[in-house]
């Protein structure tokens, strides 16, 4: 089956890989139009609804014929910006070559809207209704920036048209090795945001005369030799609890487990499952004085910090002043950013369901509960609807997790097509499983 959609899915994925959505400034509008009409022609409900006219969002449903749970595939059409002098075939290009789609969005993710909108179009063509409920298809036009004019937008201004049960969006999916073990990260929860500034006060002068004023900014370099020394916090939550229990290790000694995993397979232990694993601090900006020739009498840096589900500005301050110690006395800590992250339950019908996908379509494959260090707009639809299992899966059988995330807002973007097929199977058989 996943070979019949394949094509379909590479056409779909040229046709919005062409427009180019660059968000800033977006110019969704083509895109979400050529959806709507995509879907409506196969048989959806389809509404427009924009914060902004020239910036649409798409809701498109396919009613059952009985109530039922509302079954979600969300996505985003908007994009990083791409320096087309970078590439070696056009960001907006679709070329395929080599048994590869090239373009930018081609792994973040209009791959996943279009997988996820052949298989509701297939579905509807073929007069296939829900037995049970409703399948939605939300394809908004502002996620690379935040969601003010895309999913948070529609589910605080308009939640009854995007309320569901089961939400599948980005996130995870591409399959690695542990320990032998092919498995496939399902996201079960993103990190929250609590950026600060860390500001240090001096007196001004010229900078010729160097002991005649009080440099702010030499007062921020200890600081950041901690940060840069720093050892990696632990804070286990729910999701990454069962991660580490499904990898076999003891989540009440993450710092064990990590070393374990990191024995055998280095390079996923600290950059991928490590930053799940606590309270990230990253300096990112640095300001000081507006003159090369003056001596800065205030400076600040500024510092993204992540913080794991459920956890909020009082876990992030604790993690400063562990890092940070006496230096922190005499700065200034500002939060700029107040966050919280949230996650789905783990055990749940719908993980149940992808597991066993899994277990039929790559046998011995497993589902691994993972989180999100970054954001998605998964955590808009947990704020609304407390009762939705939003999971981040698309899954990757030929492009394995260290291929892709390179790729992802980088130069050369691009996907295997025969994961376009597996894909849009797997949200085909989602929902006649759990719809009807």
């Amino acid at each position: 089956m996943a070979d019949d959609r394949q094509p379909k899915t590479t056409e779909v994925l040229q046709q919005l890989v062409r427009f180019n959505t660059v968000n800033p400034p977006g110019n969704e509008q083509p895109a979400i139009d050529y959806l709507a009409d995509y879907l409506e022609q196969a048989g959806f409900e389809v509404e427009i609804l924009g914060a902004q006219p020239d910036r649409p969002n798409l809701v498109a449903t396919l009613h059952g014929r009985n109530d039922g749970p509302t079954l979600c595939y969300l996505g985003h059409v908007d994009t990083v910006l791409a320096d087309p002098s970078e590439w070696e075939h056009g960001p907006w290009s679709g070329d395929v070559e080599d048994g590869f789609l090239w373009g930018r969005g081609a792994l973040d993710m209009k791959s996943q809207v279009a997988a996820e909108a052949v298989a509701g179009a297939e579905l509807a063509r073929s007069g296939w209704r829900p037995g049970h409920g409703h399948l939605k298809l939300v394809f908004v036009c502002d996620e690379e920036t935040g969601g003010e004019l895309g999913a948070q937008w529609l589910t605080s201004t308009h939640p009854d048209k995007v309320r569901c049960d089961m939400l599948l969006n980005e996130g995870a999916g591409h399959s690695f090795q542990v320990d032998g073990r092919r498995v496939y990260g399902v996201c079960c929860g993103e990190k929250g945001v609590f950026r600060f500034k860390l500001v240090a006060h001096g007196v001004a002068g010229h900078a010729s005369l160097p002991r005649m004023g009080d440099n702010a900014l030499l007062k921020l370099g200890p600081a950041l030799m901690k940060f840069a020394g720093s050892e990696p916090s632990y804070e286990v939550v729910e999701t990454t609890a069962e991660m580490l229990r499904r990898l076999g290790q003891d989540p009440s000694q993450p710092a064990q487990a990590l070393n374990h995993i990191e024995a055998t397979e280095p390079v996923l232990a600290r950059l991928v499952l490590e930053p799940m694993l606590g309270v990230s601090l990253t300096p990112t900006m640095a300001h000081a004085s507006d003159k090369d020739n003056v001596i800065p009498s205030k400076a600040d840096i500024k510092v993204d910090c992540r913080v794991p589900p459920g956890l909020g500005e009082e876990t992030a301050r604790r993690r400063v002043r562990e890092v940070l110690g006496d230096t922190l006395d005499g700065l200034e800590l500002e939060f700029t950013e107040n966050v919280v992250g949230n996650e789905s339950s783990v055990q749940t019908p719908l993980m149940e369901a992808i597991s066993g996908w899994l277990t039929r379509s790559d046998p011995g494959a497993e589902a691994l509960p993972v989180l999100l260090p970054g954001f998605s707009d998964s955590r808009w639809f947990r704020d609304a609807f407390p009762e939705c299992v939003a999971y981040g899966f698309f899954p990757h059988r030929h492009m394995g997790l260290f291929e892709a995330v390179p790729l992802v807002h980088s130069a050369n973007e691009r996907i295997d097509v025969r994961d376009l097929g597996v894909a849009a199977d797997f949200y085909t058989e989602m929902a006649c499983e759990l719809l009807d």
